[in-house]
């Protein structure tokens, strides 16, 4: 039973910062890379004020894993190096923080790119 409400309250969690962004894409006039990276500076703005860590530890992979995640990983990065190495780590904290996960990104894009072949869509 525990398993079933760690499942579904990722779910409804990520569900609904999902739903945020699609009522924003809906409602607004703002782009998609303006909403995508208003999520990223949310997520950095609240992982600096420590709001989102404990958000995260009860949301699991519903807080995690949407963009406000990987603005949260940024922020705690920056905490931490800057702490570790001084002002120094304001510029190398987040890379270093968000590395594993845009590496990530980037491998296994390229390996599906070699998978499947573009095309154009027809008749859209």
């Amino acid at each position: 039973m525990e398993l079933l409400w760690t499942f579904g309250k990722a779910f409804l969690i990520g569900g609904a910062l999902c739903v945020i962004g699609q009522l924003l894409i809906d409602l607004t006039k703002l782009t998609p890379a303006r909403i995508l990276t208003g999520c990223v500076v949310v997520g950095v703005l609240l992982g600096a004020v420590g709001v989102y860590e404990p958000f995260a530890e009860w949301a699991g992979a519903g807080a995690t894993v949407p963009l406000t995640g990987f603005g949260n990983v940024l922020a705690h990065g920056v905490r931490e190096a800057v702490a570790e190495q001084g002002w120094l780590g304001v510029l190398t904290g987040g890379l270093t923080a968000g590395a594993a996960g845009v590496s990530a990104a980037v491998v296994f894009g390229y390996l599906i790119a070699l998978i499947f072949r573009s095309r154009e869509k027809n008749g859209i």
